[in-house]
């Protein structure tokens, strides 16, 4: 009888502590609600009280073109701000099937008010901006996709937010992202499942899936993500976009986000912008590296943006590869290096083969438990008393598994299989050092080439739903660069073909093991979906990364 008594009580606490996570989720899906119902309201009152507007013609312009008419003075902050709300909240029923904008930034009306006080015009004067969740913004909830985070409503702007209000940006929404932001789908059980708008059966990417989505749907010019494993590549990869990961510390990531309190990381976190195009990434970077971002944050080195470099037309050493021995790339992430790597030639660059050294020892000892150089321990103690997300299922019941299983796990399946053993492993981290060697190791190699930037392959087309979680291992043509800290971008090159899917059905990987079918089921049935390259620089040069991104774009379209 005791037993029993005991065990009903535990039943009935683990029932009301799922019943109080639960009603926090609806009030929070209810705010949401309400939040776009008042942008709804506001686009309507701006559209009343602005009734020239051309919609079509501001939506049709380039972030460069339109920058340059709301400097001009041709176009009105309040014009583009109208049409890009409007653009939003006409597309509610689309917002809401994609399911990608979880915030309506209220401020962006009290910054339109500013703006024309201002006397003098920022670099992205009257630019409407899209900010990732876990981001801070004054009087908003960052909550990384989890429940304790919920009702945490921030003081201050992050100093990425008030840099891009002094040059004149107006953030305006906030969008979704995955449950703890380290998952590369977009889900989480607080705002739902994010959709690809190009094909809603494929997953938008992640972690800044929201982002992804709202700009290739033509809601947003411009998105700050931030990138841990490949975050902002993954989503532009996915969803036909340009994105920048820069050398971490070049943008200021002040004050920490969520994600650096769930995650004991040993891998550099940074911030970074989303667009359409390569120009617009170039703009916005001249526009964060200014005086004021150095003010705010002076632990960021005094790097202005080298217009020379990015300008300039000389010819360039690349190295190039199109696979990293690791996982084997779909048919059609082959055939984009290729066709790209002869389009650089023709154009008169010199393209030297390279390989990633020790690629295994990168991704299972300085990555895997860089990311998790607690064990993730702190990651399961952040998801106490929440509910955790389907897709992120497959990898945290690995990471809450007692450390004696994890270790007996470890040595039974070793023979088998070494693809995501070290999430097994346990072992805490003492990769700083052993980051460093490896890229020295590297940056020797790349010396001794004389090469000035690497074309690679980036992970896609985009995947069906419920894949991302199950192939954390197939993101190391992405994390190997958050490893060695370079800046690396991402560059649509093509779209997949008919015969790229024929291809496909005979992809067996390296091994053809679980993991190799897996990501062939992850990337199938997506004809006609883009497909993009990976370019990298050495740290500190975001200049020669974004030209060599800039020279890519022109030849491939």
């Amino acid at each position: 009888a005791l037993l029993c008594t005991s065990a009903a009580a535990i039943g009935l606490l683990k029932w009301l502590g799922r019943r109080q996570v639960q009603q926090k989720m609806e009030e929070a899906r209810r705010a949401r609600d309400l939040a776009l119902e008042r942008m709804e309201k506001a686009a309507r009152r701006f559209k009343q009280e602005n009734p020239g507007t051309q919609t079509a013609y501001v939506l049709s312009l380039t972030m460069v073109e339109l920058a340059e008419k709301l400097k001009e003075g041709s176009l009105s902050p309040e014009s583009v701000l109208c049409s890009y709300m409007g653009k939003v909240s006409e597309a509610l029923e689309v917002t809401r099937e994609v399911n990608c904008v979880v915030d309506f930034i209220h401020g962006c009306e009290d910054q339109l008010q500013k703006l024309k006080k201002q006397k003098e015009k920022g670099l992205l004067y009257g630019i409407p901006v899209s900010i990732k969740e876990h981001i801070n913004c004054k009087g908003h909830v960052s909550s990384g996709g989890m429940v304790q985070f919920l009702g945490q409503v921030k003081e201050e702007d992050s100093v990425i937010v008030q840099v891009l209000k002094s040059q004149g940006a107006i953030p305006f929404v906030k969008t979704n992202i995955p449950q703890t932001m380290i998952n590369y789908d977009c889900s989480n059980l607080i705002f739902g499942q994010t959709l690809n708008p190009l094909n809603h059966q494929k997953s938008p990417g992640g972690s800044s899936g929201g982002e992804g989505a709202l700009i290739a749907g033509g809601g947003s010019l411009l998105g700050i993500g931030s990138d841990v494993a490949g975050s902002i590549r993954l989503p532009s990869s996915f969803c036909g976009l340009c994105g920048l990961k820069p050398t971490g510390n070049r943008i200021s990531t002040s004050p920490s986000t969520c994600s650096d309190r769930t995650f004991v990381l040993a891998v550099t976190g940074v911030l970074g912008p989303m667009a359409r195009d390569v120009d617009s990434l170039a703009l916005c970077m001249k526009a964060l590296l200014c005086e004021e971002m150095f003010q705010l944050d002076p632990t960021v080195p005094r790097l202005p943006f080298d217009e020379e470099v990015y300008t300039s037309s000389r010819p360039l050493r690349i190295g190039y590869y199109e696979g990293d021995g690791y996982f084997m790339p779909s048919p059609s992430m082959k055939r984009a290096i290729q066709q790209t790597r002869k389009l650089l030639q023709d154009a008169g660059h010199t393209l030297v083969p390279f390989a990633p050294p020790k690629i295994d020892y990168m991704v299972d000892e300085l990555f895997t438990r860089g990311i998790f150089s607690d064990g993730a321990a702190h990651l399961v103690d952040c998801l106490k008393g929440d509910i955790v997300d389907p897709n992120l299922k497959p990898q945290f019941s690995i990471y809450r598994l007692p450390a004696l299983v994890k270790r007996t796990l470890a040595i039974i399946l070793k023979p088998i299989v070494s693809i995501d053993l070290p999430l097994l492993s346990n072992q805490h981290c003492l990769s700083s050092p052993l980051s460093q060697a490896y890229r020295t190791e590297f940056i020797a190699k790349w010396r001794k080439l004389r090469l000035d930037v690497i074309l690679c392959p980036m992970l896609g087309p985009a995947f069906n739903h419920g894949y991302a979680g199950k192939l954390f291992a197939a993101t190391s043509y992405t994390h190997l660069y958050n490893v060695l800290n370079f800046p690396a971008g991402v560059v649509p090159v093509s779209t997949v073909t008919r015969a790229d899917e024929e291809e496909l059905k005979h992809y067996r990987g390296h091994y053809g093991d679980p993991w190799d079918k897996r990501l062939k089921e992850a990337v199938e049935g997506a004809e006609g979906l883009p497909v993009a390259v990976q370019c990298v620089a050495l740290p500190w040069q975001e200049e020669l990364c974004l030209r060599f991104m800039k020279e890519v774009e022109a030849l491939a379209h």
